[in-house]
């Protein structure tokens, strides 16, 4: 049987939740099935090492990502912008100088930003396949007025059941509801916990290193929340419950979020140690986990800190409670800061709150499986 030709499009390989699990996906789909090409809209990030050598890598611009306004560096982001602008709407260019000519069976897209661009494609008999990692239902960027536009692919995967229920809600009819599959996420647990194994020095970053200390990972951007995170710390320091905040990415709100830091003056327990190559040691070595998004879509890191063992706390935002089991497996507060103080200060004035946690995650065998989760994938691949 000839190998399905498929296409798969993302922004980068940077260190991003969404670029985690399609690499993961990558290392672990059966490539005597398949013939898998990756264009990315930049060739760059942690992962694209990881890319398994059978898969050709495509690109529109390649080296590192600009997120400053420098002299020597505005030109370049122009002429990228420029150049990606032009085979958004001439995308015959795309397909004929940069990918060749080639036919494929599925595009995909695990980015939602590019939905336009994989509707566009030339190629008309393809199927056309959605990967959702966010919640676009409470996302400034996408506009209501777009959302049905989703409906035009053969197939939308989503990750959680928050998702999967907005978009029932606005669906037309039952070919519009049979297009949205929930699907896992894949996460390879053997690989986090090797990872976590590797020695690190924690005790040098905080002048206490006995009090408790929460850690949090992800791009530093407004999503994410640590803005009010550190405010909810000063307040709670203030008040006599005195912990550790550790913060692991970077973003182009890190210089704002080191102001903040500075200007409450507490930057003796808040630390930011910006991008890490491997998280894992962070979060192994730190005693809670503290997910304080204002917006995620399926928030993958929260896994990686059951798998961890790590007592957590998460504002309610989509996935969470699903991940959690309604609560079973952590703390899921309101999404706001007054939620995020409450849980914070629930865990350090009564102890034995995150050890029932820990035993729960100790006594039960979490809810997933790498192997079930590329299987799901590839069975949508199979029967499109």
């Amino acid at each position: 049987m000839a190998k399905k030709k498929i296409l798969i499009r993302i922004g980068s390989l940077r260190h991003g939740g969404a670029e985690k699990v399609l690499t993961t996906l990558l290392k672990n789909i059966p490539p005597d099935k398949y013939e898998i090409d990756l264009l990315l809209n930049l060739k760059f990030g942690k992962y694209l090492k990881d890319i398994p050598d059978w898969i050709t890598i495509y690109y529109l611009n390649k080296g590192e990502m600009i997120t400053t306004n420098r002299p020597l560096e505005i030109p370049v982001k122009i002429y990228r912008k420029v150049y990606q602008k032009i085979l958004k709407i001439f995308p015959k260019l795309l397909y004929a100088f940069i990918l060749k000519n080639k036919k494929y069976d599925i595009e995909l897209i695990a980015n939602h930003s590019l939905l336009n661009e994989m509707l566009k494609s030339p190629l008309h008999s393809s199927k056309k396949v959605v990967w959702i990692h966010s919640d676009i239902f409470n996302n400034d960027e996408v506009l209501e007025s777009d959302l049905q536009n989703y409906f035009e692919a053969d197939k939308i995967l989503v990750i959680s059941d928050k998702i999967k229920e907005e978009f029932n809600k606005i669906s037309r009819n039952e070919s519009d509801k049979n297009k949205i599959v929930k699907i896992f996420n894949p996460i390879d647990s053997n690989e986090i916990i090797n990872l976590s194994l590797e020695n690190i020095d924690t005790e040098h970053l905080f002048s206490n290193c006995k009090l408790k200390t929460f850690v949090s990972v992800g791009t530093v951007y407004p999503a994410k929340g640590f803005d009010r995170l550190i405010n909810v710390h000063k307040k709670l320091i203030d008040e006599g419950f005195y912990h550790n905040i550790l913060i692991v990415g970077d973003g182009h709100d890190l210089g704002k979020i080191a102001s903040q830091i500075k200007n409450l003056d507490v930057e003796n327990t808040v630390k930011l140690v910006g991008f890490k190559e491997n998280p894992y040691p962070l979060i192994k070595n730190a005693d809670y986990y503290i997910l304080s998004s204002r917006y995620e879509g399926y928030p993958t890191v929260l896994f990686e800190a059951l798998t961890l063992g790590k007592p957590l706390i998460a504002t309610d935002v989509s996935g969470a409670a699903e991940i959690l089991e309604n609560g079973k497996l952590g703390m899921v507060v309101e999404n706001s800061e007054e939620g995020i103080y409450n849980g914070i200060k629930k865990f350090l004035e009564s102890p034995e709150v995150p050890l029932a946690y820990s035993k729960e995650m100790n006594d039960k065998k979490l809810p997933f499986s790498l192997k079930n989760a590329v299987n799901s994938l590839t069975n949508i691949f199979d029967n499109l």
